[in-house]
């Protein structure tokens, strides 16, 4: 497990149990958490969701302090949520819940905001030390994740920005410029710019290379993609 500091956010000091939301897209591994979670006295489950689009639709309403979020889902990707969550809404703390152990996407979750990477493998009072770790301020990751960031310490590459992760990711799941600017809110020349930088930040002259390169690094994992 490996915990780096973040400045501590706001919380109540104990006084009143962690709001904690659950969105995974299959109900049995979201009824398992959801029973685990409500055994302690100091969590409070406010709801469990289906898919990204209901995580951003119903965050303000269910005001979580700590969100447990699947990255393979249906409508709108995990990492797609987290972003668009953490614009309106930046005190929530995102854990990430999925069975891909890509350190290219542990990294582009950690880069979107996440404070946390769990493998559905963990054990189940791991879970809860997460939510406790992440509702200190400090970024989570379990030792499966932590192990996985190993190889990138060597990559000279120059990194990609988080917009950039998303747009990668969206491209590479065959969608048009203007189909992306619609899901992330942004005009077309700015997803044509920001195209034109990932290309020459990776040195890929094709939409097609993209999509290569999104399969070789693990970044269309859990997007549903290859189900």
């Amino acid at each position: 497990m490996t915990q780096t500091t973040h400045p501590v956010l706001p919380q109540t000091a104990g006084l009143s149990p962690t709001r904690v939301l659950i969105v995974d897209d299959h109900p049995m591994v979201a009824a398992g958490i959801r029973a685990i979670l409500e055994t302690y006295d100091d969590i409070h489950v406010v709801g469990t969701l289906s898919n990204g689009r209901d995580a951003i639709d119903r965050v303000a309403e269910l005001d979580p302090d700590v969100m447990l979020l699947d990255l393979n889902m249906p409508q709108i990707s995990g990492l797609t949520a987290t972003e668009i969550i953490l614009e309106r809404r930046p005190d929530t703390r995102i854990l990430i819940l999925s069975m891909h152990d890509s350190p290219e996407y542990i990294s582009t979750a950690l880069s979107h905001g996440a404070m946390g990477y769990l493998l559905k493998d963990v054990p189940t009072e791991e879970v809860k030390l997460a939510i406790d770790t992440v509702m200190q301020g400090r970024r989570y990751l379990c030792t499966g994740a932590s192990e996985s960031l190993k190889p990138l310490a060597n990559d000279a590459r120059e990194p990609l920005t988080s917009r950039e992760q998303t747009i990668l990711l969206e491209l590479a799941q065959g969608r048009s410029n203007k189909e992306v600017a619609i899901a992330l809110d942004i005009s077309v020349r700015t997803v044509e710019t920001h195209r034109k930088n990932i290309k020459r930040k990776l040195g890929i002259a094709s939409t097609a290379g993209l999509t290569r390169y999104a399969m070789e690094h693990g970044v269309l994992q859990g997007t549903g993609q290859g189900r």
